[in-house]
């Protein structure tokens, strides 16, 4: 067996580092890992000092708080008769009270505290616009024990006089205080409720909280706002309002959207719809409307649908299918102009591209869509672009494109007879579809459906026989055709629609107090 070549030893091998045998580190990461270690043990101990010092600083802090805590409680506010009887006021009306003692009950929507003798109140109380007024409390006012606990939320009435609001960045009137009472506290835990980046869930779990946010406080007297107007048009008008049952035994927009329930051992079922209803009252009255609930048991997820909503629905003797559209017409047009005027400024902030619509809106037949979809590009099936043909019905994504690029208000009119109830009167001139209307607005779809109603006791029975119903459940409004019938029609406005369209909200479920869709009845 030969044996190995010896290496000879020269400066560059004496030189080179020694070799660390299996498993053992070498020199220099021995020395880097020992290091780290120091590093890491002084950074521990950095650390340690730091907590330390933040926990007596802690301490301190929570000693001072309960110290002063206690010394509040020896503080008793007083209301010095001298100062003469405080007028009592609303955020609304302090701005004509300037220079007077007045005195404002509400929710502490913002606190903010400067030191320990000053404290800005941002006072709520369901009025004015902006709907807050800052309330300024100094020295004693702050220092007193509900001075100390006060909290978001927490009901007060301030006294004081009504001054300039020179240094408030919403400008207008202050109240210096001089006197305050707390009636009852609010939790502190209420800013780790919910907050700017909590999800839809969390924020509908909490929506009792969440509607006194300053958004949507706007919104919802708007909404109120809104239902004033449409109510003084029509009051205008001539009409009367009913409120019909919503407890049924009949469907008006097709059996699979009916909530069912048992009733005292029967089926019944939740309103679609009161139109039926209405239509019995128009030989009582002539013109009727109302604003009730209408239930749809459709499984939607969608920005524009609701289990329930508010239906604000109407019905007219002796009128003709023009006259039906021109109502229309008015409605939303004579609504948005009182709106305008009641609260403009309101209305602008919440949606400053708003204006009135103009006069008249766009009629387009249902063939027209039709043709505008196929001659625009806009396919049935994108991928083996298939083109629309008459009876197909048009889904609400290719609805909206077509309204939003035409940018306008659109009577969509004349739907095909077998695509609509059994109580849409046919066209005269063209028996194949219907005397029926949706009101199409850009941004929102669909907010009004209505059509003329058949009339005539053997069409209203073929319509039954077509859509399967049996008639015999509705005896009631076959009688209308049978005593005394006229040409009549109406429509349904859903009353979120049209609250997302004037306002320019993105989601209908903001334009509700409590919605209510697939999933959810809470709160």
């Amino acid at each position: 067996m030969s044996s190995e070549p010896e290496i000879p030893v020269t400066a560059a091998t004496e030189q080179q580092p020694e070799q660390a045998g299996e498993g053992e580190m070498t020199k220099s990461a021995l020395k880097k890992a020992k290091k780290m270690e120091e590093l890491a043990k002084r950074k521990a101990e950095a650390e340690a000092a730091r907590a330390a010092k933040s926990a007596s600083e802690d301490a301190d802090k929570a000693a001072k708080s309960a110290a002063a805590l206690e010394e509040s409680k020896s503080i008793v506010l007083k209301e010095d008769p001298a100062w003469g009887e405080a007028v009592v006021a609303t955020i609304a009306t302090a701005p004509t009270l300037l220079g007077k003692r007045v005195k404002v009950c509400g929710w502490a929507t913002r606190i903010r505290r400067q030191g320990t003798n000053l404290i800005f109140i941002e006072l709520r109380d369901g009025t004015g616009f902006p709907n807050t007024m800052q309330c300024i409390l100094e020295g004693d006012l702050a220092r007193c024990y509900n001075g100390q606990i006060i909290a978001r939320e927490a009901t007060v009435t301030i006294y004081g006089v009504v001054v300039e609001a020179k240094k408030n960045k919403n400008g207008g009137v202050e109240l210096k205080s001089d006197f305050w009472e707390l009636h009852h506290a609010s939790s502190p835990d209420i800013e780790n409720v919910y907050n700017a980046t909590s999800g839809p869930d969390v924020l509908l779990d909490n929506r009792h909280l969440v509607l006194r946010e300053s958004r949507n406080i706007y919104i919802m007297r708007l909404r109120s706002l809104i239902m004033q107007a449409l109510r003084s048009h029509f009051w205008d008008k001539g009409f009367y309002e009913i409120t019909p049952p919503t407890i049924v035994q009949n469907q008006v927009e097709g059996g699979s959207t009916l909530f069912k329930f048992d009733y005292f051992g029967s089926a019944a079922y939740l309103t679609q719809s009161s139109q039926l209803y209405l239509e019995t009252v128009v030989p009582v009255l002539g013109k009727v409307f109302c604003c009730m609930p209408s239930f749809r048991a459709e499984k939607h997820r969608t920005r524009r649908h609701l289990s329930e909503y508010t239906h604000f629905e109407g019905e007219m003797g002796f009128i003709k299918f023009d006259d039906l559209l021109q109502t229309l017409e008015d409605m939303v047009v004579n609504t948005a102009e009182r709106l305008d005027a009641m609260a403009g400024d309101m209305l602008r902030h919440i949606n400053p591209n708003f204006k009135v619509p103009s006069r008249p809106f766009k009629r387009m037949d249902y063939g027209d869509a039709i043709k505008w979809l196929n001659d625009n590009g806009v396919y049935k099936d994108a991928e083996t672009k298939e083109q629309w043909v008459f009876g197909d019905d048009i889904p609400e994504a290719p609805e909206r494109l077509m309204t939003d690029t035409i940018g306008e208000p659109i009577f969509l009119t004349r739907f095909p007879t077998d695509m609509k109830p059994f109580y849409m009167y046919r066209d005269p001139a063209n028996p194949t579809v219907t005397e029926s209307v949706d009101l199409l607005m850009p941004g929102v779809g669909e907010i009004v459906g209505g059509s003329m109603r058949s009339w005539d006791l053997d069409h209203l029975l073929k319509g039954f026989e077509h859509e399967k119903i049996d008639a015999s459940s509705y005896y009631w409004y076959n009688d209308l055709r049978k005593y005394g019938s006229c040409p009549h029609g109406g429509w349904g406005l859903g009353l979120e629609r049209y609250v997302c369209w004037i306002l320019g909200l993105d989601h209908i479920r903001d334009a509700c107090l409590y919605p209510r869709f697939t999933g959810r009845a809470t709160p």
